[in-house]
């Protein structure tokens, strides 16, 4: 079984043995003969398709998840993610920071801040003053002297803090997943908060290991 998770910038692909990556932009035609069954998830359907040229037999898991939410638009790489967990908050941090909430089992809901890459943009766009390099070694209790600590502040403070607020609504469990999660990991000492790197493929072995099973019986 190979799974993959294809994202803005790249495919992701996990097999038994390995765990690599390919740049969106880059061709597949260097990607060397994959044996077994794909699985995939995508947020990208313009990928899906280079993907599915080559490998036409690939599953989209999108096709055989069961998720039920009231969430209008939930992307499949939330749903996947979300599927896993009955009791929890879970943080996914790539291109976007995306927050949600399953309790008992439901999808209570969501919402999503912009990915630490996409901050980076933001300020220069603003002005060429406000350049920084991004640290996550900030003091959150402390106010910033320097306009670089400044801006950090500003970007870790309010990913940590819309965190926290639904930690102390939900008091539940924080499952941090995705590339720039050990950027923001740091700040959340308590003992509920822990951080899975593969989520995402877990995730989707249990819904595929799920349909088997189910199609057995």
């Amino acid at each position: 079984m190979i799974l993959c998770d294809i994202g803005n910038t790249t495919f992701h692909f996990k097999t038994k043995n390995k765990d690599f990556k390919i740049a969106v932009k880059d061709s597949l035609k260097k990607l060397t003969k994959l044996k077994g069954q794909i699985y995939f998830i995508s947020v990208n359907e313009k990928a899906s398709k280079r993907l599915l040229k080559k490998y036409p037999d690939s599953i989209n898991i999108k096709d055989i998840i069961n998720f039920d939410t009231k969430y209008i638009g939930m992307g499949i790489d939330r749903k996947v993610v979300c599927s896993y967990l009955k009791d929890a908050i879970i943080v996914d941090s790539g291109s976007a920071i995306t927050v949600d909430v399953m309790k008992k089992g439901k999808h209570k809901g969501g919402f999503i801040l912009p990915g630490i890459g996409a901050y980076n943009k933001i300020y220069p766009q603003i002005s060429k003053k406000l350049s920084f390099q991004f640290s996550n070694n900030i003091n959150l209790d402390k106010m910033p002297l320097t306009t670089n600590d400044a801006i950090n502040y500003a970007i870790l403070d309010s990913i940590v803090s819309c965190i926290l607020k639904v930690y102390k609504k939900y008091n539940l469990p924080i499952y941090f997943t995705g590339g720039d999660s050990t950027q923001i990991f740091k700040y959340f000492t308590s003992s509920d908060t822990k951080y899975e790197e593969d989520l995402i493929f877990k995730s989707m072995a249990k819904i595929i290991r799920e349909r088997y099973e189910e199609n057995r019986c």
